[in-house]
């Protein structure tokens, strides 16, 4: 582990946790519990370097799903899927979420547990929570933590994670681990630590099944869409399979579309790049993070460990913008008229409908994507 992120001493800290004991000692914490978490625990000057410098996502799709569902990652998921085949038939039975599913999740979260995280969460949470941008937030984490702590699931020499505080095999913030973490083999500890993947995999079935998942159903299916497609009724507008194929959508594998319930057509990287027909489970999967980007590769990563070939459509060429870049296409959106509300370089609706209205005006697809062509044109 790099050394910065190894706990010290910091006067500024130490005052802090001092004062944050009253709160956490309200909150239901006990003093002893309090006592044996922080006995150890320091300032982590690395995590807040990391906090302040979180690489911006620059990604095309395809280059994410080249590491999300890369060849190595699929081929583990299937061995997992027959190493663990036992286990995995008894979480679906009791939670009804696909055991693919499951799976994608683990190896996006942690490779399969080789990636669970080394990083002393008391330490971490209370560092943010001290001196990071979003204490409030981190200080409900760290009190969390200590209530993990307090009901016995796992020492603090063994709880440790990711920099943010994210746990485990299937990476629980502490919040979301006391809500949804589940003790499996009933054994009076939900240990998503260890190297027993069982309530960390069950944990995941749990929280997915929390928020509705449909078994059997798809998150998603690849579609190819017609020439001329209204781009405007993409990412929003629900429909049923039998009316979107009614307008000329197509699988990209062929054959008809199953009637899963209200869908939507979602084109990530706009007409250039893959377009998809999303489901509800394509929304559950969102619950443990919100990126588009991550919903499909774990979808797309539990196809393939299902034995599904890699996505049909080629990829968007080019790269994604960097935000210095798309600040710089809506000034020059704005600058022709085309007002996007600002230029912060976050490409949200105002600056999805001015991209709209300027590609409406120059005859080019409706599809409203900030794209690396886009930007060449204004310029």
């Amino acid at each position: 582990m790099d050394d910065s992120m190894r706990p010290r001493p910091n006067a500024g800290f130490s005052n802090w946790v001092g004062g944050y004991r009253s709160r956490a000692l309200s909150a239901g914490v006990s003093g002893a519990t309090f006592e044996r978490a922080f006995a150890d625990a320091g300032y982590i000057p690395g995590v807040i370097e990391k906090d302040r410098n979180q690489a911006e996502f620059t990604k095309t799709l395809g280059e994410y799903l080249s590491t999300a569902a890369s060849d190595t990652r699929v081929e583990t998921g299937r061995a997992m899927l027959a190493q663990y085949s036992s286990l995995l038939s008894e979480i679906e039975a009791r939670y009804g979420v696909d055991r693919e599913t499951v799976l994608a999740v683990w190896g996006m979260e942690s490779n399969f547990g080789k990636r669970r995280g080394e990083i002393p969460v008391v330490s971490a949470l209370a560092t943010l929570a001290y001196e990071g941008r979003r204490g409030r937030f981190f200080e409900q984490q760290l009190t969390s933590a200590l209530k993990i702590l307090q009901n016995g699931d796992v020492a603090p020499s063994q709880m440790t994670g990711s920099w943010a505080g994210a746990m485990g095999h299937t990476q629980f913030i502490p919040t979301s681990y006391e809500a949804y973490a589940a003790d499996f083999r009933g054994d009076g500890r939900r240990d998503i630590w260890s190297d027993d993947p069982t309530d960390g995999l069950a944990s995941t079935a749990k929280y997915l099944a929390n928020f509705g998942w449909r078994q059997n159903q798809p998150w998603g299916v690849e579609v190819l869409l017609p020439a001329g497609f209204n781009y405007g009724l993409a990412g929003g507008t629900k429909k049923s399979a039998a009316e979107w194929q009614a307008l000329g959508v197509r699988a990209a594998t062929g054959g008809q579309i199953r009637d899963f319930g209200a869908a939507e057509i979602l084109v990530p990287e706009g007409a250039q790049g893959a377009a998809f027909m999303t489901f509800r489970n394509f929304d559950v999967i969102k619950r443990y993070n919100a990126a588009d980007a991550y919903a499909i590769g774990v979808g797309h990563l539990g196809d393939r460990i299902a034995g599904a070939g890699p996505l049909r459509t080629k990829m968007m060429t080019g790269r994604a913008l960097k935000r210095a870049e798309r600040s710089e296409l809506q000034r020059r959106l704005t600058a022709l008229g085309y007002d996007t509300g600002g230029a912060d370089g976050i490409i949200g609706p105002n600056s999805i409908a001015a991209i709209r209205r300027y590609q409406q005006a120059n005859g080019l697809p409706v599809d409203g994507f900030a794209s690396e062509d886009l930007l060449k044109r204004l310029r």
